[in-house]
């Protein structure tokens, strides 16, 4: 399948640590892409970089901050101008009650979850557009983005301004032939997360989930593969939505 095809293409994967961004940079390099794994924990996307390539895939970790300007410079300077594929996946929550929570951590957020989305993209797009080549960036936001749910407000407010800025990158930088797209999961079950779904809170959650079920990470792999593919050519400034049909779900 074309959307399968990601041969001779780099991909970089910010968060790629563990949890959704660690999937995304093994399902990538199983088709076919070359991957850069970048994170803060260096041991942890070291290994995971070695792992791919044991397997046959190619991968290089890069240690990444992305709420760090000398990180970012650095870590874009040693890539150059080869990427033609990111996703942008890099975030943090700090789930607390809007009326306790600090400013300090509100800015936590929004300085990763937006800011840092941003600043990615941004030096991405330069990169991208020095190459010639155009490219795909994928950031990775949340139905989130669109609802709301208790606890949560700065994750919520980073997820809808991520969305928003999706849209106008794809209005600026279309002239280049760079893309950008939005990929917005729904409750995926990770390890982080799976205790608290046989809470009976957590169940609750899933039954208010049409498809009476959490996603997996196999779920989101088709439509990444499609937005970083030729076969997603004509899409820009979208919003795909993978979350078993929870915010159409009645009120």
């Amino acid at each position: 399948m074309v959307m399968q095809d990601l041969n001779g293409k780099t991909a970089l994967v910010t968060g790629a640590s563990s949890g959704l961004g660690l999937h995304f940079a093994e399902v990538l390099a199983h088709h076919g892409a070359s991957v850069v794994l970048a994170a803060r924990q260096i041991n942890a996307i070291d290994e995971a970089a070695q792992r791919i390539i044991s397997t046959g895939g190619k991968a290089e970790a890069l240690p990444l901050d992305v709420t760090d300007s000398v990180s970012l410079d650095h870590a874009f300077a040693a890539m150059g101008s080869r990427l033609d594929i990111v996703v942008n996946n890099a975030g943090i929550s700090l789930p607390s009650s809007a009326i306790d929570m600090s400013e300090a951590d509100f800015s936590r957020v929004i300085d990763t979850n937006l800011t840092g989305v941003f600043s990615v993209a941004q030096r991405a797009a330069r990169a991208m557009r020095a190459g010639a080549k155009g490219g795909s960036i994928i950031n990775v936001a949340s139905i989130l983005g669109f609802r709301v749910a208790g606890h949560v407000a700065a994750y919520a407010a980073s997820k809808a301004a991520v969305v928003q800025l999706t849209k106008a990158l794809a209005l600026e930088w279309a002239r280049y032939g760079i893309r950008v797209n939005a990929l917005c999961p729904g409750y995926i079950e990770t390890p982080i997360n799976r205790d608290f779904f046989t809470t009976d809170q957590g169940r609750a959650l899933i039954n208010r989930i049409p498809q009476r079920r959490l996603g997996t990470p196999a779920d989101l792999d088709a439509p990444l593969l499609l937005l970083c593919s030729d076969a997603s050519s004509y899409m820009t400034g979208s919003s795909l939505v993978v979350d078993g049909g929870h915010l159409v779900s009645s009120l």
